[in-house]
């Protein structure tokens, strides 16, 4: 065996490997062989039929098994001769394989990069202060208060936060939007809709909730509304000015419940301190988890930023491939059409290749690390794992484990996750921290 390795780049390699024609029959012999023994032949015992027939019987697939023993053992010993650490196969050559002949076979591969870790414990990390303010409690009471209003027919004109009840039709230039609204009619012209006045949520048109303080029932009047230029739902009206003709047909007020003894109960509390007691505990739990999820980041991009090293090409690939396919799928479910991905499709590949990137230079850079650690995946955490995603999945744990144990790439995944995130988990622990001004 001759065994050749050329650097095509810091992390792709290409290998060819010779095996003499000794080697090679030695491989078509052990497939023949194998053939032989299990054959069932007419006229013949198990076994027993001559070898000469069960080659000819079974040409096709002992030449097909005979080939990729050759490929198979060529690229094992090629890798176990250059300890290559192999992350992907990108391509294979077999060339000419046939019993008598030598073989060679042309692999090239993407490795891992070879680069050395800055030290990564005392990372600095930025956090923000978890104790809740006495006005972020008070707009929580706010917010449960305003979830259990009623809304009560008003006559007089609407104020901020009152509800108003309108029919509109819009127009773009004189034509009606109807026309180039396609299916997305809602933005065109509807008989009967609610809008809050001044509202944080805006409704389907943008910015209409901001025109109607001061409309009374009965009321026509005609709006100016400024689509914005990344409008995705109706594109034909990003950037456009519309007017929209108004008719209002009700307007309600917001009538907020008392804060009485019937309004804690219904929030599970018995007093207001042991309301705002509970959201206290659940305003710091949603704020130490902001601060987690914060340091994470930190920490992954500061190792990422003290690490320079190319990122094998295949795997960039597939995740950029993997990014396009989130992005898409997610825009497609909020109703965006896949025409529209077409006119920015350089925009979107090159952005969804910069973020691929990053993720793949910080997977390998967090492998090492937990590597270095000698970080490892218990029964224990694949258990949770599947607690997890039963839950997330609404399935059985039992499913989720059968479907897992059915995959082997499945569960390499699911065990490459754990560990990345358990290599995270570690810089956190060890990371310094100081807290934001509020």
């Amino acid at each position: 065996m001759n065994v050749q390795l050329s650097t095509v780049s810091d992390s792709r390699k290409n290998l060819v490997v010779t095996l003499d024609k000794d080697e090679v029959d030695t491989e078509h012999r052990a497939v023949v062989g194998e053939y032989v023994r299990q054959a069932r032949l007419p006229g013949f015992r198990p076994g027993k039929a001559p070898e000469a027939l069960v080659i000819k019987r079974f040409a096709k697939e002992i030449a097909e098994e005979f080939k990729q023993k050759v490929v198979t053992k060529a690229y094992r010993s090629g890798l176990d001769k250059e300890k290559l650490d192999v992350l992907s196969v990108v391509s294979v050559e077999e060339g000419t394989i046939e019993p008598g002949l030598s073989a060679a076979v042309t692999v090239v591969v993407d490795v891992r990069p070879d680069f050395s870790l800055p030290d990564y414990v005392g990372l600095p990390t930025q956090i923000a202060p978890v104790d809740p303010t006495d006005a972020e409690i008070d707009s929580v009471i706010q917010a449960l208060r305003s979830e259990g209003a009623d809304f009560k027919p008003a006559e007089r004109a609407a104020q901020k936060g009152d509800y108003v009840k309108l029919a509109y039709e819009g127009s773009v230039d004189g034509r009606k939007i109807a026309e180039i609204a396609g299916d997305k009619q809602l933005y065109a012209k509807v008989p009967q809709t609610w809008e809050e006045v001044e509202g944080s949520n805006e409704g389907i048109i943008p910015g209409l909730g901001m025109h109607l303080a001061g409309v009374s029932k009965g009321d026509k009047r005609s709006v100016r509304i400024v689509f914005p230029a990344d409008f995705q739902p109706v594109p034909a009206l990003a950037g456009k000015t519309a007017e929209y003709a108004l008719e209002i047909q009700e307007v309600r007020e917001r009538i907020l419940p008392e804060l009485d003894e019937k309004f804690f109960k219904a929030h599970q509390a018995d007093s207001l301190e042991a309301l705002k007691g509970q959201i206290r505990a659940n305003l710091k739990l949603q704020k130490e988890q902001r601060n987690r999820a914060a340091q994470r980041n930190q920490v992954t991009q500061a190792l990422a930023d003290r690490v320079s090293f190319e990122a094998p090409a295949s795997l960039v690939e597939a995740e950029t491939q993997g990014v396009l396919r989130q992005f898409i799928e997610e825009n497609m479910r909020r109703g965006i059409p896949a025409e529209q991905f077409e006119k920015g499709k350089k925009e979107l590949f090159e952005g969804a290749r910069k973020a691929a990137l990053g993720r793949i230079k910080v997977q390998l850079i967090l492998a090492k690390v937990a590597e270095a650690e000698k970080l490892t995946v218990s029964e224990r955490d694949i258990d949770m794992y599947i607690r997890r995603e039963a839950v997330r999945s609404n399935q059985r744990p039992d499913k989720v484990a059968k479907d897992l144990a059915k995959s082997r790439d499945a569960l390499r995944s699911v065990q490459q996750s754990i560990i990345l995130d358990k290599a995270v988990d570690f810089l956190v622990s060890k990371a310094t921290f100081t807290v934001t001004s509020p």
